[in-house]
């Protein structure tokens, strides 16, 4: 028998574990999945009680998302505050202005301490055009009040919030619909 084949006979769980009061997470990566990952702890969180925010920074309201539909019905605070796609933009000013206002929105939800968990989705696209302040989110998330727990989306993660998050997970693309010409389907991707 290989080392594949084996099935483990020691629990892998260190001896010493202790409680953090909150996490950061980071989702990012090439593949897909990374916000499909994050509204998954909003589930799970949501089934705890907890008070949520969601905030979106390229995602404009009108997509109609089945999480955001959902997460309303469940309570969540839910902000879809982008503008959408860059490549689509008559004005990427305004898209710039628009994600200086979500950035706002979501570091007063996050400083406020009134909910378990902020999801910042999308994040990492803004921060890498030099629309929000890299110092500016790290410092927010460093200094978020104990309970508050903040999941982080987007490709290319600065290297700063993978250093301060808790949980990185780098999705990787190995095949995807999309790649053979399939369009994105209702109920799956959205």
């Amino acid at each position: 028998m290989t080392a594949a084949e084996t099935p483990p006979e020691e629990d892998p769980v260190p001896a010493e574990l202790r409680r953090a009061p909150s996490l950061v997470l980071v989702n990012t990566g090439d593949g897909k999945g990374k916000s499909t990952a994050a509204f998954g702890v909003v589930m799970r969180a949501v089934a705890r009680d907890w008070p949520v925010s969601v905030v979106q920074f390229l995602k404009s309201g009108n997509w109609n998302v089945g999480e955001e539909k959902i997460c309303v019905e469940l309570g969540v605070d839910w902000q879809a505050i982008g503008e959408g796609f860059t490549w689509e933009s008559d004005d990427l000013t305004e898209d710039e202005a628009v994600a200086a206002e979500a950035w706002r929105i979501a570091s007063q939800a996050i400083a406020a301490g009134e909910r378990r968990l902020v999801v910042l989705d999308e994040i990492s696209y803004p921060i890498n055009w030099g629309w929000i302040g890299l110092p500016d989110v790290v410092a927010a998330i460093a200094d978020r009040p104990p309970t508050t727990n903040v999941v982080l989306t987007g490709r290319d993660m600065p290297a700063p919030l993978i250093d301060l998050a808790d949980t990185v997970t780098e999705m990787r693309p190995v095949k995807h619909a999309f790649d053979s010409g399939i369009r994105a389907m209702k109920g799956i991707d959205y």
